[in-house]
């Protein structure tokens, strides 16, 4: 409940400020849509005879009942016969007597045709609580009725006669509030942080705040912002990719010259994505015949959902507020015409002259302004209209869709305008002898049409395209590397802003964009990224792209570091900025180690960055689900950056082992994404060069051969037959294969379940597998054997005697040798 709420409260929200905006702005009275009578709530008018008077039940209905105290019970309330297409009651009256006896009385209109409506109420009061529902009364004049009014010069359903409906009101009925009941609220969903896809069951309302689409349909143009709702890719993982141009390098006698932007057709990124589909004009090989084609596509994989020759890309999407259900609506706005695209086939669904104009700025949910001109024959004050008006229902002529018509001074709508101040902002530079000394700086409301300021500063502006109108200040980048701010109620100074670094900055050098978000404005100057406080103009952060090489680039930064420079749009969403390395006029040999850089949108610090370019003023590419798509002119692929599938395996040296043996239990864990199914998932650290190496033939160690890829982290659990739990350990795979291993050695018999879970991250959804191992008893001892008593060894023994007998055998010699010389003498 809580959740309907929060959603109700944000819906009502967007509709109050909607419905600000337009009735702020004046009513010319030819143009208006009401009619002068309206229908009536209460007792039947004075001196009025209906045509048909019609008796009426009311109808009450609450719950929970009971419920507990301090929580929310709906309120439904409801009258028959309904009030009939097109037609309202005004005024239903619910009184609600607490348990204190005090009242209070709720009124609101019923929903057009049925008559119903409904409310959410706090309990807050323990006790018996009493709920009346009072219908007053309405009395509908014939007319043509849309939306609960009667109008002048809409489509709508034709009453020809009047009608009274009688009052009725229902008993009262009671409500039991109890202290201790708690009654259970469905849970709610936590945000999903694994891989997804569209469509998302209506049981996750939370996703809700994750479920942009884009461009964002409150959207001013000149802010590259993506919107609130919008989440984007952590990460340089490839998802996808596909070639939409011949590009890079040519070779041959041309040597390092490269295809460039303006020889390359058939690129190009979606203008809108909607429930997880890619709408862009591309080429489609059709019965072998390449075909401009109106195509959409699924954003996770790439796969082509239709291709329409000659069909129409919508530029801009249209919510239809909740009535009995919500409501899509896919626009192009152009060539005197306002067509609106089936989601889902891509047809034409509606195609609606707004002749006599031929554009206009989408600039609201539902509601695109355009100047008009009225000629030379209308004096100049009179010449210039603005007009107001909606996209929404199925009119055939302009005059039908105008909200407002006024006066307004100026031949276009600036792309300056702040719509939530209801303020344009148009600068023109002022010339002496042909050079820019100073800017003309004019204010005018969109409310009443009027000119509210005219300013005049002695300062050179840059370019016209790089001034944005936001926080209720237009800020101007002039010249001399700096912005001026002004107040927009009244043109005066609100700070002049740090000036960017010398050399190439502090002349303004930089792109032909600016962008504003989170309290900041972004601005590519050739040195670096840099981000300007809203509050007083101080530099937020800088961020700088190191050259790889210092012969690479001729720009450098204030310490006289080579870096590259910066000349392309920028896109903003989810805490992040995307924004690639280029120049204004790239030149040959292409500058080599330009990149895509996803930087931190408060810190300026960066999250990844992937070799790639572009030489679009805006940027290259969009985002949405936590996708990012962009059109990379160094090879001519288009990419998608973002979360994947992946796949893990495991198994076992051996499935049936004796208690005490040691296994080895071994897998993978592979990346399943179309752009490289079964390579190796890899660490974040490791993404960028692994991306490079993948799909910009890059070294895989680097260009300077000093990078390692690594792995990711596996889980290894094992569950015994008795279902306790045994952590095996975390391993890492190895980066360059995705595999795994490690030595186990189960602690007791029975069978196991070997789980290995890859928890997933920023590149990778989760996977698991599992395998089994069968622990038997030992093995059993080998029989002893009887030991055999060794022979004594007698040969040492005689050995020595044979010794002795040959000494003394010698001995007697000498002797007998000796007696005999004695005797001769």
């Amino acid at each position: 409940m809580k959740n309907n709420k929060k959603t109700l409260t944000t819906i009502a929200m967007i509709l109050t400020l909607t419905s600000i905006m337009l009735t702020a702005m004046p009513v010319q009275p030819v143009k208006a849509q009401l009619a002068e009578q309206q229908p009536v709530s209460g007792p039947l008018p004075q001196g009025v005879t209906p045509d048909v008077q019609v008796d009426v039940d009311a109808r009450l209905s609450f719950r929970p009942n009971p419920v507990g105290l301090n929580q929310i019970f709906l309120v439904n309330i409801w009258t028959t016969p309904a009030p009939g297409a097109g037609r309202k009651h005004p005024n239903y009256k619910v009184t609600i007597t607490k348990p204190d006896g005090s009242e209070d009385v709720v009124v609101m209109d019923s929903y057009p045709d049925d008559g119903t409506a409904w409310f959410e109420y706090i309990a807050d009061q323990e006790g018996e609580w009493k709920l009346k529902f009072d219908f007053l009364g309405t009395y509908f004049p014939a007319g043509r009725y849309y939306r609960g009014y009667i109008v002048t010069n809409t489509s709508g359903t034709l009453y020809t006669q009047s009608a009274y409906y009688k009052p009725a009101s229902t008993p009262e009925q009671k409500l039991t509030v109890k202290k201790d009941l708690v009654v259970l609220s469905w849970p709610p969903s936590p945000l999903p942080t694994d891989y997804w896809t569209r469509p998302v069951t209506v049981q996750h309302r939370e996703w809700a705040s994750i479920l942009g689409n884009y461009p964002d349909p409150n959207i001013n143009p000149r802010y590259d912002y993506a919107g609130p709702y919008v989440i984007a890719p952590n990460t340089a993982h490839v998802v996808w990719k596909r070639q939409q141009a011949v590009a890079g390098l040519i070779g041959g006698y041309l040597g390092s010259a490269h295809v460039g932007q303006q020889e390359i057709t058939g690129y190009g990124y979606p203008s809108v994505i909607y429930a997880g589909r890619a709408y862009q004009t591309m080429t489609v090989t059709i019965n072998g015949v390449p075909t401009t084609c109106a195509a959409c596509y699924d954003l996770r994989t790439g796969e082509i959902y239709y291709a329409r020759p000659g069909g129409i890309t919508p530029s801009y999407i249209t919510y239809i507020p909740p009535g009995f259900h919500a409501s899509v609506e896919l626009l192009w706005i152009g060539s005197g015409r306002l067509i609106k695209i089936d989601p889902y086939t891509g047809a034409v669904t509606g195609n609606y002259s707004i002749s006599p104009l031929t554009t206009g700025t989408y600039y609201k949910n539902g509601y695109a302004l355009t100047v008009q001109d009225l000629g030379t024959k209308v004096p100049i004050e009179q010449r210039y209209r603005l007009i107001n008006w909606t996209t929404l229902g199925t009119a055939t002529s302009l005059t039908q869709r105008i909200i407002t018509n006024i006066t307004w001074p100026w031949s276009s709508l600036p792309a300056s305008t702040d719509y939530e101040a209801g303020v344009a902002v148009s600068v023109s530079g002022i010339t002496i002898g042909g050079a820019y000394v100073g800017m003309s700086v004019r204010a005018a409301s969109l409310k009443k049409g009027t000119e509210i300021w005219n300013k005049t500063i002695n300062e050179p502006i840059f370019s016209g395209s790089c001034i944005v109108a936001d926080h209720g200040k237009v800020a101007i980048l002039t010249a001399r590397g700096h912005f001026i701010a002004l107040n927009l109620n009244d043109g005066s100074l609100a700070w002049t802003s740090d000036k960017m670094d010398y050399p190439w900055d502090a002349s303004g050098f930089g792109a032909y964009d600016i962008a504003s978000a989170y309290g900041l404005i972004y601005r590519c100057a050739y040195s670096g990224v840099y981000a300007f406080n809203w509050t007083n103009g101080k530099i937020a952060w800088k961020y700088e792209a190191q050259a790889l090489s210092p012969y690479e680039a001729p720009y450098i930064d204030a310490n006289g570091t080579t870096v590259y420079s910066w000349n392309g749009g920028m896109l903003i969403a989810d805490g992040k900025l995307y924004a690639y390395n280029t120049e204004h006029s790239p030149t040959e040999p292409l500058t080599r180690g330009w990149r895509l850089h996803c930087i931190n949108a408060t810190t300026g610090k960066l999250i990844w960055r992937f070799l790639g370019f572009s030489t679009s003023r805006k940027f290259s590419g969009a985002v949405a689900d936590g996708y990012l798509v962009f059109d990379n002119l160094y090879d001519g692929y288009l990419y998608c950056f973002g979360k994947g599938k992946s796949a893990t395996s495991v198994s076992v040296s051996q499935d049936v082992v004796a208690k005490g043996s040691t296994v080895l239990i071994k897998g993978t864990v592979l990346d399943m994404s179309p752009a490289q199914p079964g390579t190796p998932c890899v660490s974040k650290e490791s993404m960028t060069t692994w991306m490079e190496y993948l799909h910009m033939q890059m070294p895989i160690d680097g260009l300077w051969h000093n990078e390692t890829i690594t792995g990711v982290p596996v889980k290894l659990t094992a569950i015994a037959e008795d279902g306790s739990y045994i952590d095996i350990g975390t391993v890492v795979t190895d980066g360059y294969s995705g595999t795994f291993g490690v030595a186990w050695t189960p602690p007791k018999e029975g069978t196991y379940k070997i789980i290995a879970s890859f928890e997933g991250d920023d590149s990778y959804g989760s996977s698991s597998a599992t395998t089994w191992i069968t622990v038997g008893p030992p093995p059993p001892p080998e029989p002893e054997t009887p030991e055999i008593p060794t022979p004594t060894d007698y040969t040492p023994m005689f050995t020595a005697l044979a010794i002795a007998i040959i000494v003394i055998a010698i001995l007697v010699v000498y002797t007998l040798y000796t007696v005999r010389k004695l005797a001769r003498k």
